[in-house]
């Protein structure tokens, strides 16, 4: 689900043959690959064509195993918008870290992810 403003996103993944690693749990490279668009693609729907955003770095702590189906809620509010569009305001390149936590149906945590982002406006 992607809000038409995207302020939220949510990520799902099932476990399949495909996404499981060799002892049947979720694939540590299928967690992050369900995480790793989500800030930069929702940093520049929000911010506009105005900005130039990339990926600049990522980390992920594995917590616990994925069982079964996990899923990852990425939330944008409009202050951090606000707040990143101050500190990139003179020009300067902006890096802000992002979290997002991957949990399973029943709440436990799986994974911890987070994301740096650049951001710069548009000379």
């Amino acid at each position: 689900m992607i809000a038409a403003d995207w302020s939220r996103v949510e990520s799902e993944l099932r476990l399949r043959p495909w996404t499981a690693n060799y002892v049947g749990t979720q694939f540590g490279g299928s967690l992050f690959s369900m995480t790793d668009p989500w800030w930069m693609i929702m940093l520049l729907n929000r911010l506009g064509k105005g900005y130039i955003v990339w990926d600049k770095a990522a980390e992920i702590d594995f917590v616990a195993p994925g069982r079964g189906t996990v899923r990852a809620v990425f939330s944008l509010p409009d202050s951090v918008v606000e707040e990143v569009r101050e500190q990139a305001s003179d020009g300067k390149p902006v890096l802000r870290w992002f979290e997002v936590s991957v949990l399973d149906a029943d709440g436990t945590l799986v994974s911890r992810v987070r994301k740096q982002v650049y951001i710069r406006r548009k000379p």
